[in-house]
């Protein structure tokens, strides 16, 4: 049986500090229809439940945002990208903001929980925030900790509740109990926006971050290859795209945080395409677009649906 895409639409942004990534993902249908592009219509799609409604919720939780509905959107990504999956479909997931990737990590790994899964993850952002070192509370910072199973208590800051705590115990626990990754299988590209606990947490852990200057000055496919090269020993590979991993000055400033001197979407098409070479990707997500804070029309929307479609061709190759 052939493989088909399928589109996984998850129009959540609760775990962001800022209103606005919800809207994500029709921003980028929007640009694709200006563009005269029939995409939205070639794949199946799914449309995720949501519970955007809960921003208005009094705010419990506070080193953890809406942490008991953060749990349950990721526990609705991964029933998603788990069902897709074991009916033979990549699953291609399109979010609001990133707290949604624990739930897509999840999910892969309920279908292969004996197989190592390695992750790339695309960002200006290190996202390894736990309850116990967030300085914001907001969890779209926090998914890779809950994936590496990490509280970094050696840099704990905040008091937390213990409410906030048996949802946290039970956001690492989605999809399977315990650890979903190990930290020599998670690779960043473009990260240069994190605060001292996460450094150390990165330090300890012997995370490799290739930064844009260094991709630029080594080459990309050098450090893509070199990249994929320490994932040699995983079985799958998920790729997280933020698009803040992109300059905000010379894309622009549609999304939640954005951080000057990132890649430029060339670097970003080039960098996935080589990912998806290998034949590993079991799913590619793209996440935070937010035309709220878009100063330039739609910009960040049609520069994202301009690397899901190049993307997208490759991987349509790949799996025919």
């Amino acid at each position: 049986m052939e493989r088909a895409i399928k589109l996984i639409k998850n129009r959540s942004d609760i775990g962001a500090g800022t209103r606005g990534s919800d809207l994500g993902i029709d921003a980028i249908e929007i640009a694709a229809i200006n563009k005269k592009s029939d995409y939205f219509n070639r794949f199946p799609f799914e449309d995720v439940k949501t519970h955007n409604e809960s921003i208005y919720d009094k705010n419990k939780n506070t080193f953890a945002k809406r942490i008991e509905h953060v749990v349950e959107q990721c526990t609705r990504v991964s029933y998603a990208v788990k069902n897709n999956l074991e009916n033979n479909f990549f699953p291609l997931v399109l979010s609001g903001d990133h707290s949604s990737a624990l739930g897509t990590i999840s999910g892969i790994k309920a279908v292969y929980p004996t197989k190592t899964l390695g992750v790339i993850w695309i960002d200006a952002h290190a996202d390894l925030h736990s309850p116990y070192t967030s300085p914001s509370g907001n969890i779209h910072g926090m998914p890779l900790a809950a994936a590496l199973n990490e509280d970094n208590l050696d840099c704990k800051v905040n008091t937390v509740a213990p409410e906030t705590e048996l949802h946290w115990q039970s956001m690492k626990n989605i999809g399977v109990k315990g650890p979903k990754i190990k930290p020599e299988n998670l690779i960043y590209f473009g990260v240069r926006d994190t605060e001292e606990a996460e450094d150390k947490q990165i330090e300890k852990l012997k995370i490799k971050n290739y930064k844009v200057d260094e991709v630029r000055y080594r080459g990309l496919q050098t450090c893509v290859a070199e990249a994929l090269s320490k994932l040699a020993g995983c079985d799958l590979i998920y790729v997280s795209f933020d698009v803040d991993s992109m300059d905000c000055d010379m894309i622009s400033y549609g999304t939640g945080t954005p951080v000057s001197k990132g890649f430029d979407q060339h670097e970003i098409v080039a960098i996935i395409n080589q990912i998806i070479a290998t034949k590993k990707v079991a799913c590619l997500e793209v996440v935070e677009v937010n035309p709220l804070l878009d100063t330039k029309g739609n910009k960040m929307a049609e520069t994202a649906f301009e690397v899901l479609e190049k993307v997208t061709d490759t991987i349509d190759v790949w799996i025919a």
